[in-house]
Formats: C-alpha cells, sequence, structure tokens
C-alpha cells in the first residue's frame, strides 16, 4: 500500500480520465445537464432546507460534545484531484486523530452522532460541496485518501471510478453496498455498482438514485423518534408529556 503522500504526487502522472477504458454515458444529459441538475437542486436544497438545518444541528452538536460542528476531510475527486470533503461532526473530537474507518458500535462515535449516520443527515453539507463543483448529487462516493492509496493500484479499473464527480449519494449506496470496507469483497462489490452506474448515468437514473435516498432515509421507525433517543432525558420526558397530552384529546 503506498503511503499517502506517496498516492498523492502520484496521482500527477496517473490522471484515470486519460488511462480510462470505460465508457462514460455521452448523453445530453452528460455532462452539461448534470451540472445544471447538480446546482439547481443543491441550492433548492440549501436555502430551502440547510439555512435552517445546518445550524440547529450544529447547536446540538455542540452542547452534546466539545469540538467544532463541521468535520472536514481531504478526499479524491473528480480526475484524481483532491478536496475538501464536509460533513457533520458524528464523532468525538480529537486533535491530529490516526485516520481508521468507522466500524460497527465505534466507541469514537457520539450518540447524536449514530443518529446523524443511521439517517445520513451527516452528509447534507456536501450540497455545499455539490455547489462548489466538488461533487455531484450522484456518483461514486469519495473516499478518503487513505482508502484510495490502497486501491489505486491494486484492484483493477478502480481509478476509473473517479472519472466523473463523486456523489452524495450512488447506486451502490442505494444497493447497501457501504460503510466499512474490511474485506476487499466489498469494495470489489462497490466498484462494480461504481462503474455501472458511470457507463449508464442519465437523468431518469439520477431522479430514480436521489428518490431512493430519501425513502431510505425515512424508512425506519420515525426521525422524530430517534431524534428524540439522541437527546438528554429532559426530551425524552417531554415526548412523554406530549403523548399523553394527545391520549387525553382523542379521548374528549
Amino acid at each position: 500500500m503506498l503511503s499517502v503522500d506517496s498516492f498523492l504526487y502520484s496521482q500527477i502522472e496517473t490522471n484515470p480520465a486519460k488511462q480510462a477504458n470505460l465508457t462514460i454515458a455521452r448523453t445530453r444529459y452528460v455532462p452539461y445537464g448534470k451540472r445544471i441538475f447538480d446546482v439547481s437542486i443543491s441550492l433548492l436544497v440549501i436555502v430551502s432546507i440547510l439555512i435552517w438545518l445546518i445550524p440547529v444541528l450544529a447547536l446540538l452538536i455542540r452542547a452534546t460534545s466539545p469540538g467544532p460542528a463541521l468535520f472536514l476531510q481531504t478526499r479524491t475527486g473528480r480526475n484524481g484531484r483532491v478536496f475538501r470533503c464536509m460533513k457533520l461532526r458524528t464523532m468525538y473530537h480529537q486533535e491530529n486523530p490516526v485516520f481508521r474507518q468507522a466500524t460497527t458500535n465505534d466507541p469514537r462515535i457520539t450518540p447524536l452522532g449514530s443518529f446523524l449516520r443511521r439517517t445520513n443527515l451527516d452528509e447534507m453539507p456536501q450540497f455545499l460541496n455539490v455547489l462548489l463543483g466538488d461533487m455531484s448529487l450522484v456518483g461514486p462516493r469519495p473516499h478518503a485518501i487513505q482508502d484510495d492509496s490502497q486501491y489505486w493500484f491494486s484492484l483493477t479499473d478502480y481509478a476509473q471510478r473517479y472519472t466523473v464527480r463523486p456523489g452524495i449519494t450512488g447506486l451502490a449506496q442505494v444497493r447497501g453496498a457501504r460503510g466499512e470496507t474490511d474485506k476487499l469483497i466489498k469494495m470489489k462489490h462497490r466498484l462494480r455498482y461504481d462503474l455501472y452506474y458511470i457507463k449508464r448515468q442519465s437523468l431518469v437514473f439520477d431522479l430514480m438514485l436521489c428518490w431512493l435516498t430519501v425513502m431510505s432515509m425515512l424508512k425506519s421507525t420515525s426521525i422524530l423518534n430517534q431524534v428524540i433517543a439522541a437527546l438528554p432525558v429532559r426530551a425524552k420526558n417531554l415526548k412523554s408529556k406530549i403523548g399523553a397530552q394527545t391520549n387525553v384529546s382523542q379521548s374528549l
């Protein structure tokens, strides 16, 4: 496995767009229509949702654990260019932490962070990355450069997933190929979905994947119940009082 520094330097000579044998979908939608779609939807989400959601979640993060609300991580973008990927912090803050993939029941994850990860709300700041041109709404997920340095040259066609802008969501995530890649076969499955999407990307495909992503966020019990579970005991007591009042009103 290459060191991170060696990996970053080597990308100067190994631009995946130049070396790729992959057939990228070429339609009226790609690339110009897709960029218009990205900017339009990201602006809509930022103006209507993020403008109030991010401050609320940031306050909750700061109130439940010390440290910054935002977490910026260097990730690989289109054609191997690195960028600062924005996320809401879901782990306890550490100065200069050693990189390690998040695992199931990871003790580094805060209670609120667990909820944010389950609902994918921690990824919401990435709409700003989309607006800046670093990412797309739909595409292969950007990996940390430590992961890329492990697979860039050792896994066939791995670099070709970066011939397009990385996405907030993608086919691999919708199909369940997400989370920790502790085994090579998991990364191979993810790569297979990524390459399939790159060959067949279209407006209809993107709309379908966006819809399935939203449904995945909402399909569990109730987002409100998960929020309450992540908050202090007083909030849970408030929920009980609200439920009691609702039962009384229904019986009248």
